[in-house]
């Protein structure tokens, strides 16, 4: 992973503006083609797309803005800015889900029938490919650049992706089964209710992050035996962890000898340190306190 955070922009902003040129070509040939085949799950379907559009400008600003460097008034960074975005990305599918699924059920109680076209299923099956494709590509540079808003906007392509299959099912039973075009807005509550569920799991884990939630217990595991496995560590207390922007940043105490000269400990303070940095993932800043073994520490 390239450390440079200009890079890691340039890339994140490349294949963000390349799921932005799809979503535009996706809304307009959805909306259309339902239109056009009387599809609701089409439709629906391209009212997500444009979801997709205005969630690709929230993830371009936050890539811009949360990957520049700490300041005077911003410390630690402005990595919660990347979270923001994410956090807003999950915010917009849910309430597009909720929308959609408000709509369809109304139709269902309604009893209306939408009676698609096989025009429905060529435009939705175009969908999947793109959308799927889109997905990878997105993912694979968000796991490189390791950007939280990315890996969301990867979920985001697969539940369009996923959508698009459940508007295929939903128009082949409408079609093949007389009567039965109501099938088309069971489609579209489908397509609603995977919408809600991948965005309500980007707002929980947003949320977790500005509360500062410990990374996970493997995550700490590792943190404090790579700690104790330095030479002159006897002990290792107060660990504290979080993450803002995909980084986990620590704070920990290291017992050593007492006796030792102080420069003594403050190398095997950066010897922790180093460890740190290179062996756990994403680890962008530790800060190791030293406390002498005659003094009283605790767990």
């Amino acid at each position: 992973m390239d450390d440079n955070p200009e890079i890691q922009y340039l890339q994140g902003r490349n294949v963000t503006l390349v799921g932005m040129g799809a979503n535009v070509c996706l809304i307009v040939l959805k909306l259309w083609g339902g239109v056009v085949s009387r599809s609701q799950a089409l439709v629906a379907d391209g009212l997500h797309s444009l979801s997709d559009l205005l969630s690709d400008f929230v993830v371009l600003l936050g890539l811009r803005w949360g990957r520049t460097e700490e300041d005077a008034h911003h410390q630690f960074g402005h990595g919660r800015i990347e979270t923001l975005a994410s956090f807003l990305v999950g915010i917009i599918l849910a309430a597009a889900g909720i929308g959609m699924g408000w709509a369809a059920v109304s139709d269902i109680r309604l009893g209306k029938v939408h009676d698609p076209t096989g025009l429905a299923i060529i435009v939705a099956f175009v969908s999947v490919l793109s959308k799927e494709f889109l997905y990878h590509y997105t993912r694979i540079v968000g796991k490189r650049i390791n950007s939280p808003a990315l890996m969301s906007n990867a979920w985001h392509h697969r539940s369009d992706a996923l959508s698009s299959v459940a508007v295929i099912a939903g128009v082949a039973g409408a079609m093949l089964i007389p009567g039965w075009g109501v099938l088309d807005s069971w489609a579209a509550l489908v397509v609603s209710a995977l919408i809600i569920k991948v965005g309500a799991s980007f707002v929980w884990s947003a949320t977790q992050e500005f509360i500062d939630t410990a990374p996970h217990a493997d995550v700490l595991r590792e943190i404090v035996g790579c700690a104790a496995s330095v030479q002159g560590v006897e002990d290792v207390h107060d660990l504290r962890a979080r993450t803002s922007g995909g980084k986990v940043f620590v704070q920990l105490h290291i017992v050593v000898d007492g006796e030792i000269p102080v420069r003594r400990g403050h190398d095997i303070a950066k010897e922790v340190e180093t460890c740190l940095i290179e062996r756990v993932p994403h680890l962008s800043t530790a800060i190791v306190h030293v406390d002498p073994t005659d003094e009283e520490t605790s767990e």
